[in-house]
């Protein structure tokens, strides 16, 4: 679920194609309105996916992860008895949960044309677990189910997570992802504050990048171990090989590069590999001058000179920061990357930038063979997640 599209297929289009997922929107401000650059999903039908009596009891970002979830079981063949549910865990990871509940109740509390009541399901609604307890009640997935809140890298902290549960055989298969939907006016007023976005578009590691876009959707992903995907006859897209994480102990926004690095170095070490295996890497890339910096100081210093010898892109050019569902999003374009051997653009590139020295692909996506993937990410809070992907 992202904007640019709402399902596998059409998300593979648009990413591979550098479709343009970032437009001006607009909303009522003290009586007037402003703008923001941002990367919604449009026409949104939640109907489609969820029964329309469950559909008010759900934020939007509740709404997107069941949608998501529901199109990932029902593509991966599973037909699971009581038993088989018992095993199965939905972990997931968000940023900020029910933003827009929030902000809903807020104007109707403390606006002068507002109700002063809020809707009777407003915890629920906000609460950041609701994603993962909706998917669970919609699937009748009965086995251990809960959310990962780490800032940008709760995506990839959830799909860490699940991946060390499957290997201590603590559950057999789980429904694993991100979900967000931040683009309220509170949200971009709060981004704004800090100076870090951009006027109009997202350019990570080109010449004259002015900041990061917010953006929204959801990606999920059915994680099990390979033989029994292979015993049931799956339809498998990659194998999630490694997992790195650490944290910087140093500042709350500011990145730190040998953080950076550690979880780098973690991940390869996890799965297996050195450098000179991996063939792609899906940056965190979010466009700040300060971040795409310390990203490429950090996978020089982790590759050392393969670094600067393989394709590097930025999804976020295209879909913006989903926040904590930013790595699940950037997981599917890692997964499509590797099973298509092709490397996705950097859209909305100007030119190199001297801080920035990496084979960044510009504007174009180009067929790359592509045995392994690294994706990062690295929150606030010096939070850092990697996970390596190779061909299945």
């Amino acid at each position: 679920m992202s904007p640019l599209g709402q399902n596998v297929a059409d998300f593979q289009s648009g990413l591979f194609a550098g479709q343009n997922g970032i437009s001006m929107l607009t909303f009522p401000f003290r009586g007037k309105e402003v703008s923001f650059p941002g990367a919604a999903i449009k026409d949104f039908d939640p109907a489609q996916h969820i029964h329309p009596k469950k559909i008010t009891l759900m934020d939007r970002f509740a709404q997107f992860a069941v949608a998501a979830a529901s199109q990932a079981y029902a593509d991966s063949g599973l037909a699971l008895g009581p038993e088989e549910a018992m095993r199965t865990g939905t972990i997931i990871g968000t940023g900020v949960g029910g933003q827009g509940t929030v902000e809903e109740s807020y104007i109707k509390l403390f606006s002068a044309d507002g109700s002063g009541r809020v809707h009777p399901f407003t915890v629920p609604r906000l609460m950041a677990n609701a994603g993962a307890s909706h998917i669970s009640m919609t699937l009748g997935l009965t086995g251990p189910a809960f959310t990962v809140a780490s800032a940008c890298a709760s995506a990839l902290h959830a799909m860490g997570t699940t991946l060390h549960l499957l290997r201590t055989g603590f559950i057999d298969r789980a429904i694993t992802g991100g979900a967000e939907s931040c683009l309220t006016i509170g949200t971009l007023k709060g981004w704004e504050a800090l100076r870090v976005m951009a006027p109009d578009l997202c350019r990570p590691f080109s010449a004259n990048r002015a900041g990061l876009v917010l953006g929204e959707g959801a990606a999920m992903f059915v994680l099990e171990r390979e033989e029994d995907a292979k015993a049931r006859g799956a339809k498998i897209y990659a194998r999630f090989a490694g997992f790195g994480m650490s944290a910087d102990g140093k500042d709350l926004t500011s990145p730190d590069v040998d953080g950076a690095a550690r979880a780098l170095t973690l991940a390869l070490e996890d799965a297996g590999l050195a450098p000179k295996d991996i063939d792609y890497v899906n940056a965190h890339g979010t466009g700040t001058r300060i971040n795409d910096a310390t990203e490429t100081a950090a996978l020089k210093k982790a590759l050392g000179a393969r670094a600067t010898a393989i394709p590097v892109s930025s999804s976020k050019s295209m879909f913006g920061h989903a926040l904590g569902a930013a790595g699940a999003l950037e997981m599917m374009a890692s997964v499509l990357a590797v099973r298509e051997d092709f490397a996705p653009p950097t859209i909305n590139y100007l030119g190199a930038d001297p801080e920035c020295d990496l084979e960044v692909v510009p504007n174009v996506g180009r067929k790359h063979v592509i045995r392994a993937a690294l994706n990062n990410s690295f929150a606030f809070g010096g939070l850092n997640a990697v996970l390596v992907v190779t061909k299945a």
